[in-house]
């Protein structure tokens, strides 16, 4: 098998140098061979795939003429200008000494052409470069300064040990060395620490910097190759060392690099394995800060030079650029080297909610649609190759917000994308298969799309069904609800939904209050869930408790409400997601973790129980003798509902067993679990379920991080105004130049922070900002008549405010504020 392979390989090589270099003869007929007249040039990616057709075809193959020079490698400079006996063409591979002694003959030579040609003999060879800078190569001088030979030195050298062993990497003695020692878990062979040096004695000579692009452009067809082909990497993990050696150049972001080789060299990296993937990963995170965030700079960096130097539309798709989804791909490798190289937490998981399968065929099935509609969680190969999620990440080497590529996100045809994630994952690629690269906002387009196309489908399957059993359709979910009863109406229905039909839920919604005027077109349905939450977390009901400090809500563990009122609240806020609503809820970050399948632990205190926090901060980082001067045990109290005391005991016995120096962190692990995961499981499990009811079968927590769930649910906590008046339309003769326009924003951006938010609340039913900001909400102000007494009033559904042309500033700022202050109910005026 193996002779095999290595066949086929020399037979690809010899028809990519025939479409490259030609076979010499200047009288060729071969349409296949560069040397025939009529032959149409190729790039080498052409020359790459061109070759493997030709092996398959077996096509014909020209001898060598005996006029060419016989090499299968690229020569920077084919005149020999050096000795034959210093032209070290007995070097096969390098190491740190054999690149100082080859040095130091070209400084004293005065010429670096010797080295050039190495360069271009090593770096251009899948198997030199694989033999490179081996970690397990003697250092005879143990001395890095000594690795300099002199002229007088070379022959004794070269006569002393055979060519393969001719110098070594001198690991000895350097801050590098520490390096190679972390790597063992992964068998590296490469001495890092020697190929870092290397790099820096190249990269201060700007005549090998030609040597070492051209070298990676000969390189890479011929890895590409190998690695789609011929399963190298199987036969051999050490053709891993090409890809970390040729990733230690920082010159990889340059000019020089960006418009061949580079792209070459990421397409390439594509083909390795995920079992290699996620070695270079595990690699790159031990190197620590510096080399991952040069090597997501190496790669953003291409990805917006290839963006920025394209046109793309939907009929040229940014999807179909090989350039941009290979340095996509390799991007990816460093996203999830910057989690493994940050704080971690892989422990402390929710437990999932098991789906119940059934063997009957659905109707999306019957229907071929089954693409569409596919249940559970997607798995990136790599994650589960790692067994990290970014969830599980508490604090990153470098933010994910550097991640993010605008420029990409601003070319992404999100509907086309789309298709691509849902229907032709395996052809096509998606970069929602990359989510950390995308905006909020852009993947919010993404979420958009999915939830619009199964509201679609239902309603056309409701039409089916209804068709076939002669009943009235009905394509939406409609709630009717009394205002004065409307948890309880609310609760009855979505109950009754929820367990005789639950797809129902993925309809569009449509709220009517019973005896208001108002269709809804999003503006009621907005007014209800807003009202649904002032109703449920209200403090005397008891379901939620609030701090004054923080001014979040978190679960009341003595709650005497039903577990159905808390899938209520976890209905609602997946039904605002589903149905692009924001909503104005205060939940510490910790929610949004549980939510996407992590438990709370002592880190998350911080911002849900900041006070507990820092007294359980303080007993860990206490000096003196904690068992006698704190006086803890393992049991703990905490109030209920009417502020009396609970005990608990964390441990068998608890208030026996005192807390010490030894066992505090278990202490306050175990205290930090009871608050946030087993005193509020009930509550938080049925929470859990409502929301999992309307998303369960949403890619949400394959796109979405738990801050960005976060955004999602309750919008943007920043307003800016500004952004908000650039973006607003007029109407009814009103334009951004008339008089009463000009008043009204400089009253608007006279208001404080509250009165914005009660104006936000007035004309769009909620006192946030969308996903993206302000800038996004399309607000409409039109004219309502002349000079009146009569109050503003507004369409939320529309985000549109009537506003009569009132005479002066002073009385457009009286009317405005008794109407966002007091204003509440459709049909109103």
């Amino acid at each position: 098998m193996k002779e095999n392979r290595a066949t086929a390989k020399h037979l690809i090589e010899r028809y990519f140098r025939q479409l490259t270099d030609g076979c010499g003869n200047g009288d060729c007929t071969n349409e296949f061979c560069a040397s025939c007249r009529d032959f149409q040039p190729l790039d080498n990616n052409s020359a790459a795939a061109k070759a493997l057709e030709l092996f398959k075809i077996n096509a014909k193959l020209c001898n060598s003429h005996p006029s060419k020079k016989d090499s299968d490698t690229p020569q920077v400079d084919s005149t020999d200008h050096c000795p034959t006996r210093e032209n070290f063409s007995d070097v096969h591979y390098l190491t740190e000494n054999t690149v100082s002694m080859i040095l130091s003959f070209c400084e004293e030579e005065g010429d670096y052409s010797a080295l050039n040609r190495i360069i271009g003999r090593i770096f251009s060879s899948a198997d030199a470069l694989m033999q490179s800078f081996r970690k397990d190569e003697p250092n005879p001088t143990g001395n890095r300064d000594s690795l300099e030979p002199t002229h007088a030195d070379k022959n004794a050298k070269q006569s002393e040990q055979p060519a393969e062993k001719m110098g070594a990497s001198s690991a000895a003695a350097l801050p590098d060395e520490g390096l190679n020692e972390m790597f063992d878990p992964c068998e590296v062979t490469v001495d890092i620490g020697a190929v870092r040096r290397v790099y820096d004695k190249f990269l201060s000579l700007d005549q090998v910097e030609a040597a070492l692009v051209n070298a990676l452009v000969y390189l890479t067809p011929n890895v590409e190759l190998d690695l789609e082909y011929l399963d190298v990497y199987e036969t051999n993990p050490d053709y891993l060392n090409i890809f970390i050696i040729v990733l230690e150049n920082r010159n990889l972001h340059s000019p020089e690099y960006l418009e061949v080789a580079l792209p070459q060299f990421c397409k390439a990296m594509c083909k390795l394995p995920v079992s290699a993937l996620a070695r270079l990963s595990k690699l790159w995170s031990v190197y620590g800060l510096p080399h991952i965030r040069r090597m997501m700079e190496t790669f953003q960096q291409l990805i917006t030079f290839t963006v920025v130097s394209n046109e793309y539309d939907s009929e040229n798709l940014v999807n179909d650029d090989q350039t941009v989804v290979a340095a996509t791909q390799c991007l990816k490798v460093a996203f999830y080297a910057n989690i493994l190289g940050g704080e971690l937490n892989v422990e402390h998981n929710e437990d999932e909610e098991e789906d119940i399968e059934s063997d009957e065929l659905t109707l999306h099935e019957l229907l071929g649609e089954e693409r569409l509609y596919k249940k559970g969680p997607r798995v990136d190969p790599l994650e589960k190759e790692l067994g990290v999620r970014p969830v599980d990440s508490i604090k990153p080497l470098i933010p994910f917000e550097e991640f993010v590529n605008e420029s990409l996100n601003e070319v992404v045809e999100m509907d086309k994308d789309f298709t691509f994630f849902k229907v032709n994952a395996e052809t096509k690629f998606s970069f929602q298969s990359c989510p950390f690269i995308l905006n909020v906002i852009t993947k919010n387009q993404g979420l958009y799309y999915d939830n619009r196309i199964r509201m679609y489908s239902e309603r056309r399957l409701t039409a089916l069904y209804s068709m076939v059993q002669g009943q009235q359709p009905n394509p939406y979910l409609k709630l009717k609800v009394r205002r004065d009863h409307i948890i309880d109406d609310a609760l009855v229905r979505l109950e009754m939904i929820s367990m005789e039909n639950p797809s129902d839920l993925k309809k569009q919604l449509f709220v009517e209050f019973e005896g208001e005027q108002g269709v809804d077109e999003g503006g009621v349905s907005k007014e209800f869930f807003q009202l649904v939450l002032e109703e449920i977390f209200n403090p005397d009901i008891g379901m939620f408790s609030y701090d004054d400090d923080t001014k979040l809500f978190w679960f009341n563990s003595s709650s005497l409400e039903n577990e159905a009122q808390y899938t209520l609240v976890g209905l609602v806020l997946g039904l605002a997601i589903y149905n692009n609503c924001i909503l104005d809820v205060h939940f510490p970050m910790v929610v949004y973790r549980k939510l996407m399948g992590k438990k709370g632990t002592y880190l998350d205190l911080s911002d849900s129980h900041p006070a507990l926090y820092q007294s359980l901060k303080e007993l860990l980082q206490y000096s003196g003798i904690v068992e006698e001067d704190m006086m803890l045990t393992y049991q703990i109290s905490h109030t209920d509902l009417f502020g009396n005391p609970i005990l608990y005991d964390l441990k068998e016995q608890g208030d026996q067993i005192p807390v010490t120096k030894e066992n505090r962190q278990e202490f306050v692990d175990m205290y930090a679990d009871y608050i946030l995961n087993k005193s509020v499981e009930r509550q938080f499990k049925a929470f859990k379920k409502g929301f999992l009811i309307v998303t369960n079968e949403s890619p949400l927590k394959y796109l979405f991080r738990p801050e960005e769930v976060e955004m999602l649910i309750c919008g943007s906590r920043k307003l800016d105004f500004e952004a908000l008046e650039k973006t607003t339309e007029y109407d009814g003769g009103y334009s951004k130049d008339s008089q009463i326009i000009k008043d009204f924003w400089e009253t608007i951006h006279s208001f404080g922070e509250e009165q914005k938010r009660l104006f936000l609340q007035f004309t769009t039913g909620t006192d946030r900002a969308p996903v993206g900001g302000l800038g996004k909400l399309k607000m409409i102000i039109a004219k309502n008549g002349s000079d009146t007494d009569r109050l503003p009033t507004s369409h939320t559904c529309f985000n549109a405010l009537l506003l009569p042309e009132y005479s002066s500033k002073e009385k457009l700022k009286e009317r405005l504020l008794k109407a966002i202050t007091y204003a509440k109910g459709f049909g109103m005026l």
